[in-house]
């Protein structure tokens, strides 16, 4: 029988599937309590709950599924993360040191399809997505990586920005914030998650419905249709006018704040005139929108993009000053190791390719 994460089940379903199968409520609270607080690595270490539900956990879940596969330790303390599925799929997690605290950024998908010319996630296709508990163990194998160095410290922020489009992945991503964001658990508040979108007009709607208290923001990347469609061919079927329509909806629906992410390109969309357009479409929003400006980590594959000049950069985020939207630009982690987004999966599998290649290559010489 193929196993699932134990990591998928939120508090409600556990308590339910003890339930169904005869075990007292409070069952659900102990094995929450040994997941999450105690962080036990097998089900046998559950001290307090009976041999019987100890064999029916084991029966029907795993609680490891990851397997680290290589790790990167950055200079500024950021640590980048390949961990290796049971299908043999390769994911990326990030955990970056901020003066807030902690932050994890996990990855929702095997594989991108929304395909921004930029980025280094959508080199290799969507093959799958992951499911909540993959997900939520990210944050768990993180977690014992700072427990191991004994220094008390906690994951204390999300954001959902890695490989993959989080709303198309949408009922294991609301999941798996509820379990992360439970009190009984990891109890990681909402303002201090951050879901990231390339722009699902219809998902952020369902998302404004859902009212889960975490932050929102939207990678735009250009301030008019032609331009993004560009360099995001999602733009062709959600231009600008329907995502700002959805973001108008989740404004009033949630009346939250929402990042407007705007990767600078040199040449690209990082003129005065790209400025002073972003603040006119963004001008009616201005209360509750702000800009956060990303310095591009430039990838082998793409290599008509270049990092925008630190004048342009600076002048650009004067431009947005004066015309009174909120701008902040963001701080870099991991500049000395695989910082783009996808990079060190896409570099692992390319290598691992040609390693095969080479060997199929010396058994044919043979």
């Amino acid at each position: 029988m193929n196993k699932e994460s134990i990591y998928g089940l939120t508090f409600d379903q556990l308590t339910s599937w003890l339930l169904q199968y005869g075990h007292k409520k409070f069952r659900a609270s102990q094995v929450w309590d040994w997941l999450y607080n105690k962080r036990v690595s097998d089900f046998a270490e559950m001290m307090d709950v009976n041999a019987g539900c100890i064999e029916l956990l084991a029966d029907h879940f795993v609680i490891q599924t990851l397997e680290e596969h290589t790790m990167q330790e950055s200079a500024d303390g950021t640590v980048k993360f390949l961990f290796k599925l049971n299908d043999g799929n390769l994911i990326e997690t990030v955990l970056m040191r901020q003066k807030f605290g902690l932050s994890v950024c996990v990855t929702t998908q095997v594989g991108c399809n929304i395909g921004c010319s930029f980025c280094a996630s959508g080199l290799l296709a969507k093959s799958r997505d992951l499911s909540s508990g993959e997900i939520v163990e990210q944050i768990m194998k993180v977690q014992l990586y700072l427990d191991q160095a004994q220094k008390d410290e906690l994951v204390s922020h999300v954001v959902v920005m890695g490989i993959g489009e989080p709303f198309d992945n949408y009922a294991n991503l609301v999941d798996f914030l509820q379990i992360i964001k439970d009190n009984k658990g990891l109890a990681i508040a909402g303002r201090r998650i951050t879901v990231s979108t390339s722009g699902l007009a219809g998902k952020i709607i369902e998302f404004a419905d859902a009212n889960l208290q975490v932050n929102l923001a939207v990678s735009l990347h250009a301030p008019n249709n032609e331009l993004r469609t560009r360099i995001m061919k999602i733009n062709r079927a959600i231009p600008i006018e329907k995502l700002m329509q959805a973001i108008d909806y989740y404004l009033e629906k949630t009346n939250r704040r929402i990042t407007i992410e705007y990767i600078l390109l040199k040449d690209v969309n990082d003129r005065k005139e790209h400025a002073l357009e972003l603040a006119e479409l963004l001008s009616s929003r201005k209360q509750l929108a702000n800009v956060n400006l990303i310095p591009y980590n430039p990838v082998d594959e793409h290599s008509q993009y270049q990092r925008s000049e630190r004048e342009s950069v600076r002048a650009f985020y004067d431009t947005l000053k004066k015309q009174g939207i909120s701008v902040s630009t963001r701080l870099e982690h991991g500049t000395d190791i695989d910082a783009a987004c996808g990079q060190l999966r896409s570099k692992q599998i390319k290598a691992s390719a040609v390693l095969h290649k080479g060997i199929a290559e010396q058994n044919v010489v043979r």
